[in-house]
């Protein structure tokens, strides 16, 4: 016998999750009208201007999204865990650890000369970056779990190529995420005659990095510390 009790409630689930199915995609699809609008106009881009993307009414976008710092949070949340996995996906292929974080910064140098406009809208205050004025609360939250996160991969190399806690690993990938992003925004701040190209910048990087800690730590730990010593002894006498 059948428990007519059971069928409004099951209906009313399958209608649910028919319509919280629809609401992601759709979303989803104003996230990516989004950036394709933030590419093309700058990261002072209207909400009209998105609507019009979409393909679609200013008070359809919020009836998605509460607003525009809403709507660039979202934005934020997808183009970190783009840029998440193409780094993610860059370490672990490379044959070395010196590959891996030469891959990392090639490929973060890469995505953000791609689309400046997008890099910028997302990155601004909350990154302390330099790029064009935007309007709204930046994203803070999905750009901290991105920087921890990329500190943990590049941490991960570090590690490999010199035998050191935990800690100082996370310590030297924390000042390589800052480096990187300084010289990366710096550059892409400046373009011009003189300016350093892609892959150039991509070399500078990776060899001020491994040549710093790693460089003193890894190859030439014992004629550091021989010289050191000599320096001492001759500045005892």
């Amino acid at each position: 016998m059948t428990d007519r009790a059971t069928r409004p409630t099951a209906t009313v689930d399958g209608r649910s999750t028919r319509w919280d199915d629809h609401r992601a995609a759709r979303r989803a699809e104003l996230v990516r009208a989004a950036r394709k609008a933030v590419h093309r106009a700058g990261p002072a881009v209207s909400m009209d201007e998105i609507a019009a993307e979409a393909g679609t009414s200013k008070s359809i976008v919020y009836r998605y999204f509460e607003d525009k710092a809403g709507l660039r949070l979202a934005v934020a949340a997808n183009v970190v865990a783009t840029m998440h996995d193409a780094l993610r996906e860059a370490a672990q292929s490379a044959p070395t650890p010196l590959a891996a974080l030469r891959a990392m910064v090639r490929v973060y140098l890469e995505m953000i000369e791609h689309s400046p406009n997008v890099y910028w809208f997302v990155t601004r205050t909350a990154l302390g970056g330099n790029g064009p004025a935007t309007d709204g609360p930046e994203p803070e939250a999905p750009l901290g779990a991105y920087l921890e996160s990329v500190i943990e991969l590049v941490a991960e190399p570090f590690a490999r190529a010199v035998h050191v806690p935990p800690s100082t690993a996370a310590a030297w990938a924390a000042g390589a995420v800052g480096f990187v992003r300084g010289a990366g925004e710096w550059w892409l701040a400046h373009p011009g005659p003189g300016r350093l190209t892609r892959e150039e910048l991509t070399e500078q990087v990776t060899l001020w990095l491994w040549n710093g800690p790693v460089g003193v730590l890894h190859h030439d730990e014992h004629e550091h510390l021989t010289t050191s010593t000599t320096a001492r002894t001759q500045e005892n006498r």
